[in-house]
């Protein structure tokens, strides 16, 4: 049996291989946010295909982070009965189910705007190369309020059933804004130096852990650098990765902060078509291994079944998260233990990302056979990631 199907534990949490669902925004909840039959058919596909663990799409922990009007929320409880649904659908298929804990600081602002809000971020930085959304400086009462919401958030999802909880901590949201120097230039309690810079993700942390116990699996996806030189560097992201640990994580997947050029400066990037594209987090993944004693997750552009055994027989992470394969072929881990051992179908032309983008539900956009439904309200979400 390959080392990828071994069984495993973060924390009290028992999975039946080393495969993560990495999550994956689907574009699939109601108006209201809630749990659709739609998502539950989705989830039900990627658990019967053989993942481990399945990290959801990002759940808005507050209002003022929302990014979409078809995003799911656990801001508040009415959230509650659709993800236990959820979550009893993954675990009937002997799946493990994380949910993500996102908010999407000035990210959020097409949709901040659509309901005539501004949206919110450490600082404010003209002249963005990167960045042209509208957005105001944060203020240290609305920190404090939104740490306690991801505490809040937390407690929703251990009494919906969720086996843990995972905060976004990459990918220009919220946590990354603040860790990163270049979105993060004030000059309080809450910024200045590395140490000050972190601490909004310490105290989310700290909120979480208090509110649902010591023998709950807290994990972190967190960006350990910037796509761009004037950004996060990766000494001192691997730093935050080493302290995230040190404070009580239960796993790290390792991932990139503020985006930069559109998509070679991104998570997402197109044109992975031999070894020398795969892995493209890799060797930022084998450093913070090296450097923790809690297990890592390795994401970014992996497609061959042997080098997913290959970074795990030489101990440079623990689990491998796949996202973009996952979309198209939902039952691929289930053919590989069955040992049909096909390199994914994905291109990474990234077609699914734009059509969300259009609104759209997630779906392989490369396939002809695929739902073309969309609303004026998705619509008006459009622009929500497409500020890189």
């Amino acid at each position: 049996m390959s080392i990828l199907f071994e069984t495993m534990k973060i924390g009290r949490l028992r999975l039946r291989n080393r495969f993560v669902r990495s999550a994956t925004y689907d574009g699939c909840a109601d108006k209201g946010g809630h749990v659709t039959d739609k998502q539950i058919h989705l989830y039900e596909e990627l658990a019967g295909g053989g993942v481990g663990l399945i990290v959801s799409g990002i759940a808005s922990v507050h209002p003022s982070g929302r990014i979409s009007a078809f995003q799911n929320i656990v801001s508040d409880d009415s959230a509650i009965p659709g993800l236990k649904k959820l979550v009893d659908t993954v675990k009937s298929h002997g799946a493990g189910i994380a949910l993500q804990l996102f908010h999407g600081g000035r990210e959020s602002a097409v949709y901040q705007k659509y309901r005539k809000k501004e949206a919110i971020s450490p600082s404010v930085v003209s002249n963005d190369p990167f960045c042209n959304l509208k957005y105001r400086a944060i203020t240290e009462d609305e920190i404090i309020e939104i740490i306690g919401a991801f505490g809040d958030a937390a407690v929703r999802a251990r009494a919906s059933g969720f086996d843990a909880v995972q905060i976004h901590g990459a990918h220009a949201y919220l946590p990354s804004q603040f860790l990163s120097p270049f979105t993060n230039r004030r000059t309080d309690a809450w910024g200045g130096n590395p140490e000050k810079r972190l601490r909004f993700l310490h105290e989310i942390y700290k909120d979480i852990r208090n509110k649902v116990g010591a023998d709950y699996p807290v994990l972190i996806k967190i960006g350990v650098a910037d796509g761009f030189a004037e950004g996060l560097q990766f000494s001192e992201g691997k730093t935050a990765a080493v302290l995230c640990a040190d404070w009580g994580f239960d796993a790290i997947e390792i991932s990139q902060g503020l985006r930069g050029k559109r998509y070679s400066q991104t998570e997402f990037r197109t044109k992975i078509k031999g070894p020398e594209q795969e892995g493209y987090f890799r060797s930022w993944c084998k450093e913070v291994r090296e450097a923790v004693d809690v297990p890592v997750m390795m994401v970014g552009g992996l497609r061959r079944f042997e080098l997913m055994e290959e970074v795990i027989q030489n101990s440079e992470a623990d689990y491998v998260s796949l996202c973009r394969p996952l979309i198209r072929e939902p039952d691929i881990i289930g053919r590989w233990e069955k040992g049909e051992g096909a390199r994914p179908s994905c291109i990474s032309c990234n077609l699914c990302f734009e059509a969300l983008l259009k609104g759209k539900p997630l779906h392989c956009a490369y396939s002809k056979s695929h739902s073309s439904a969309t609303s004026v309200a998705r619509v008006a979400g459009k622009k929500s990631f497409s500020s890189k």
